[in-house]
């Protein structure tokens, strides 16, 4: 299963050709199980530049898996604790979005498929936290 962030999906969205908006394409053409976090649900909504486009963007987001972190305490705790381990080892994350859309993704235990360099160095120091990739 793949999670999909905001930075492909809104790519995709636009028609923009690079290798992870191609690579989403194939995802969805091969029927490969993906999904979307709420967050990127709400940053793909919030874009909307006018009311048709908001209109056309929920139409689509509605029809997709939506991944969701619990709504408690520990849920907090566990992206705190996240963001305190990244820093550590010398990753501060510049969004506590992509924190939660990190969490999302190892707590759901899902690829992630990214255009976001923060992505990529929270990937490279954390456990069990994977970029999406075709190649087998």
């Amino acid at each position: 299963m793949v999670l999909v962030d905001t930075s492909v999906l809104i790519g995709y969205l636009k028609d923009q050709d690079d290798p992870k908006t191609l690579l989403f394409a194939e995802v969805v053409s091969r029927h490969i199980p993906f999904g979307i976090s709420s967050y990127t649900y709400q940053e793909v909504l919030q874009g909307a530049r006018n009311e048709k486009e908001y209109n056309k963007l929920h139409a689509y987001l509605s029809t997709q898996k939506v991944y969701y972190l619990p709504a408690k305490a520990i849920t907090h705790e566990k992206a705190a604790r996240l963001y305190y381990d990244l820093r550590r080892k010398g990753v501060t994350p510049r969004s506590t979005i992509d924190v939660l859309i990190a969490l999302t993704a190892l707590e759901n235990r899902l690829f992630l498929l990214h255009n976001d360099k923060d992505f990529d160095a929270m990937i490279g120091v954390t456990e069990n936290l994977f970029n999406f990739s075709l190649d087998y």
